[in-house]
């Protein structure tokens, strides 16, 4: 028994003993892992801490770079916006000047026509104080006249009757016996008159005719002054027209002032229009256009590069031309600056009709017209060569061209003859020799030729009008007709108030009045027609 409960009292011990030592050990073992575990712990706290910083420092140095490149970006935009409204407001500020210098000059100009209108006005009033007296004046004088010529008709009537009674005829009968003896006396002294013309014309018929030729064609000469002033460059498409003007217009203003011309680039479809007096200037412009269109590259220094090659192509061209035109005349000795003048007239027209070519062509009428005369030939040629050298000089001065080619010619050393004809083949100086009647008439004759000028519209239509007119006014005339443009007139008269002989007779009048009262080139025929047509109808 006492054996058991040792056995009892030691399991006990040894349970409570086994069971502290077992609490023992695991609370050790629980320190030892909470230990364990804390300082993984820490060691996990301390990893992120530091991640934490580094992530934390790569953000802000994200965030600063973004900000500097934002910052960096908005001063650009703000710079280039600045940059943009004082270009703006630079070019206000011009468009602004501009409208406000326009509005002054044209406040000047209101200002001025204010005051001419003020100076008219009075000119108006004083001239009409002077009408109103002037027709008092007028009104009293006609009153005397009335009344003067009631008393000359009244002392007429009287003197008529007393002659009546004295002569025993009546005032008409008298008139009648009159004409009839007047008209007889007429027409023989007529008939007289031309019988002695006939043989008077048949015995110098080969002087008179030359003579004849030669007024006929000096009247039919004109001066024409219209010359082209505008060439034609046409273009493949309106977009080489944004080319040409450049940037604000930089290239078209350093292609007019190198060439000396207007471009003038409108709405016309595929075309620019070179507007310039200079015949030469316009070729260079338009040569050179041509050449900066094809080459592609257009700015201010390729310009005046092409336009100086451009204008020393056209100055060796235009020597070459002359030359080759004296050649082909057989002139030869002529100065070099009449040799350029005349390569000039190549670039030169006059109503359509080219001045080099039109030259050439009086140069060899005066020839033939030289040789049937038995005059110089050689001279006659040269001097219709060089008879419009007026018309092409570069400078010219207010000088008719007949003048200023007379001047060149003596200024050169040209035969006194050939300068004596340029000068007077448009009647500016007198003629001192034959050679410049026989230039005036080629000049004449080559450009009244048909087809060789043409005409404006408007002066064209109206000298057709004028010749139509004028044969109307004729009694008789029914219908007028200018054809062949204007070169023939037909008139249509009545038959029964206007016979044959008047027919003949009133062509006669109507080319006679056209001789003194109009200027055309050429001749114009005058065909008078009479008809009489006999109309019934059949019922």
């Amino acid at each position: 028994m006492g054996t058991e409960i040792y056995i009892i009292i030691t399991a006990i011990f040894s349970l409570v003993a086994g069971i502290a030592i077992g609490r023992f050990l695991l609370l050790k073992i629980f320190s030892t892992r909470e230990e364990e575990l804390k300082s993984r712990g820490d060691n996990i706290l301390k990893d992120a801490t530091a991640k934490a910083e580094i992530l934390k420092k790569e953000a802000e140095l994200k965030a600063e770079t973004i900000r500097k490149e934002k910052e960096l970006s908005a001063k650009e935009n703000f710079l280039q916006l600045k940059t943009k409204l004082d270009q703006e407001k630079i070019e206000f500020e011009n468009e602004a000047n501009k409208k406000k210098n326009l509005i002054i000059t044209n406040e000047n100009k209101v200002k001025q026509k204010e005051i001419l209108l003020n100076k008219s006005q009075e000119q108006i009033k004083k001239r009409e104080t002077e009408l109103t007296q002037a027709e008092e004046q007028t009104q009293a004088q006609k009153d005397i006249f009335i009344k003067k010529q009631q008393d000359l008709e009244k002392a007429h009537s009287q003197h008529l009757e007393a002659l009546e009674k004295v002569a025993g005829l009546s005032a008409e009968e008298a008139k009648n016996e009159l004409v009839e003896n007047l008209k007889a006396e007429a027409q023989t002294r007529a008939a007289n008159y031309i019988k002695d013309m006939m043989e008077e014309a048949k015995s110098t018929v080969t002087k008179r005719a030359k003579k004849l030729v030669i007024e006929t064609l000096q009247r039919t000469a004109t001066e024409h002054a219209i010359e082209n002033s505008v060439s034609i460059f046409n273009i493949e498409s309106d977009e080489v027209k944004g080319k040409i003007i450049g940037r604000e217009g930089r290239n078209i203003r350093a292609l007019e002032q190198a060439t000396g011309v207007e471009i003038i680039v409108d709405d016309t479809p595929e075309a620019i229009i070179i507007s310039g007096f200079d015949p030469v200037r316009r070729e260079i412009a338009r040569l050179s256009l041509h050449r900066l269109v094809q080459d592609g590259r257009i700015h201010p220094a390729r310009i005046e590069e092409i336009v100086a090659k451009t204008q020393k192509q056209i100055e060796d061209e235009i020597i070459e031309i002359g030359e080759r035109t004296a050649i082909d005349l057989g002139i030869h000795g002529l100065h070099p600056e009449l040799i350029k003048l005349v390569g000039r007239m190549r670039f030169r027209s006059s109503y359509g009709q080219n001045l080099l070519q039109h030259s050439r062509e009086v140069a060899n009428l005066c020839a033939i017209l030289a040789a049937e005369l038995g005059l110089n030939v050689k001279l006659a040629k040269r001097a219709g060569l060089l008879h419009d050298i007026g018309k092409v000089v570069p400078d010219q001065p207010e000088l008719p061209h007949a003048i200023l080619g007379m001047e060149l010619a003596l200024k050169y050393k040209e035969h006194p003859e050939v300068c004596n004809a340029i000068g007077a083949h448009h009647d500016e100086i007198e003629m001192t020799s034959i050679l410049s009647p026989i230039i005036q008439v080629c000049d004449a004759v080559s450009g009244s030729r048909p087809g060789a000028r043409r005409e404006m519209v408007e002066s064209y239509i109206k000298r057709l009008k004028e010749l139509e007119s004028l044969a109307t006014n004729f009694s008789g005339v029914l219908k007028c007709y200018a054809i062949q443009a204007g070169r023939e007139l037909r008139v249509i008269v009545d038959a029964e108030h206007i016979t044959d002989e008047r027919a003949s007779m009133l062509s006669f009048e109507i080319a006679q009045k056209i001789e003194t009262e109009m200027q055309y080139p050429g001749q114009i025929k005058v065909t008078v027609i009479r008809e009489m047509r006999a109309v019934s109808f059949a019922k």
